[in-house]
């Protein structure tokens, strides 16, 4: 049996979290639910759903995951696998097993779930994400060849090999950080299509110009520092 834990950031999520718990397969170990400094009723949500919950007081989607990682650090027992899950519910939970099965069945490293068009509820993605996504990954594949199109959240990874990328990014960079050093260290990587809808409550990040521009140029700073690193 492959052991899986699922790592959820989450910020003032208190109207969608148990959704989300409720929806992740029961292939699942553990569902870690890390609060970011969340003001509501976040964290009494997630428990009552039946979630391990941590907070993380610095905010940051990264400094969030790096907590669930140091949490599974500490644990006698480690899993195969990891799933990165946003808590806002636009992803679908039940589709982790699409996630997960290239590695459980063909070996591979690092699978992300792809938020196609035809997939996405209308208004689910803003323009400044969708360019910024087009851009992020046209730039990954004029650079380093990746066939990556999306920068999606839904993610899971073997966890050995997640702990050799050394993850650092705080905050926005988080994702393309990923999957540039999957790059890097050569893992094997491929996409799965998923769905996509509207999320519940207002986006950090696309939500706002200040995060949208904030998050751009991270992604950009991290594209252009690997590109220029020997």
């Amino acid at each position: 049996m492959t052991h899986i834990k699922v790592i959820i950031p989450a910020f003032n999520e208190a109207d969608s979290i148990a959704h989300v718990i409720n929806d992740i397969p029961n292939i699942v170990d553990e569902v870690i639910v890390v609060s970011n400094n969340s003001t509501d009723d976040t964290e009494l949500n997630a428990k009552n759903a039946g979630a391990t919950v941590l907070t993380e007081h610095n905010k940051g989607y990264g400094y969030a995951c790096l907590k669930g990682m140091e949490y599974i650090a500490n644990q006698n027992k480690k899993p195969e696998i990891i799933v990165f899950l946003d808590g806002d519910y636009s992803d679908y939970p039940e589709e982790l097993t699409k996630i997960v099965n290239p590695i459980i069945n063909d070996n591979i490293d690092f699978v992300i779930g792809a938020r196609t068009k035809k997939l996405r509820e209308q208004g689910s993605m803003t323009v400044p994400q969708i360019f910024g996504n087009w851009l992020a990954t046209t730039l990954m594949s004029l650079f380093f060849g990746a066939k990556f199109t999306d920068l999606g959240p839904f993610r899971a990874i073997k966890y050995q090999k997640l702990i050799a990328l050394n993850m650092e990014d705080k905050t926005y960079g988080w994702t393309v950080e990923m999957q540039l050093k999957a790059l890097k260290q050569k893992l094997t990587y491929t996409e799965i299509p998923v769905n996509y809808r509207n999320r519940i409550g207002v986006s950090k990040v696309s939500g706002t110009v200040k995060g949208a521009i904030f998050a751009g140029v991270k992604i950009l700073g991290w594209i252009f520092k690997y590109s220029f690193k020997k």
